[in-house]
């Protein structure tokens, strides 16, 4: 085991920022992802700095154990902007799911990723929604796309890209992407993918956030 270690060992030439800022870049460029020199200190400088802005906190936790505060904050703020979203608020309800989102990306990378792309997700859909509502369809179909690259699987992701692509005249690809979603809901009865599939094709109410 050790000799495989040892075998697949790349030395790294790397800086540290000072005391207090202690994140890694490339030493020729200072870059935190550098191309030229093939190294990403992202994910590490990520857990440099909840390390320096959680002193107490001297190693990672089981990854079982969550921190059950930043899910109730992510709901709650999520909660809100559903309120203002079924008042027509759109405008409102969308400061209150970016809200949500920067709460949402604050979870630990050890805690589970799991939990962590599903609050993610259902924020950004629930914001792509309410950007679709304020007739901005091309950052509607932006916030689908990154719910379903991180929730594949999940069919509304896909319904709202649909949306998103009725919006901008795109009605090709939308079909498309209804038929990608339908595929991850095998029990749906045929008249329900029609009406899923027409609702999305023929100018309409769009679906509520959740």
């Amino acid at each position: 085991m050790q000799a495989r270690i040892e075998a697949d060992f790349k030395p790294v030439d790397l800086a540290v920022g000072e005391p207090g800022h202690a994140f890694a870049f490339c030493q020729p460029h200072k870059a935190e992802k550098c191309d030229v020199c093939k190294v990403d200190f992202t994910a590490l400088n990520r857990i440099s700095k909840i390390f320096i802005t959680n002193p107490n906190l001297r190693c990672p936790p089981p990854p079982n154990v969550l921190q059950q505060k930043l899910s109730q904050a992510v709901t709650n703020t999520k909660d809100e902007g559903n309120s203002l979203y079924k008042v027509n608020k759109h405008r409102e309800a969308l400061a209150k799911y970016n809200m949500a989102a920067n709460i949402a990306v604050q979870r630990p990378p050890w805690e589970s990723s799991a939990l962590f792309r599903e609050e993610l997700s259902t924020v950004v859909s629930n914001r792509s929604a309410a950007l679709f509502e304020l007739g901005d369809y091309l950052g509607a179909l932006v916030d689908a796309e990154t719910v379903v690259s991180i929730r594949r699987n999940w069919p509304k992701g896909h319904f709202r890209k649909a949306k998103a692509l009725v919006g901008l005249g795109r009605l090709p690809e939308a079909e498309q992407s209804v038929s990608l979603g339908l595929q991850f809901e095998p029990n749906n009865t045929v008249s329900l993918i029609s009406r899923k599939l027409y609702g999305l094709l023929i100018p309409s109410k769009s679906t509520g956030a959740e």
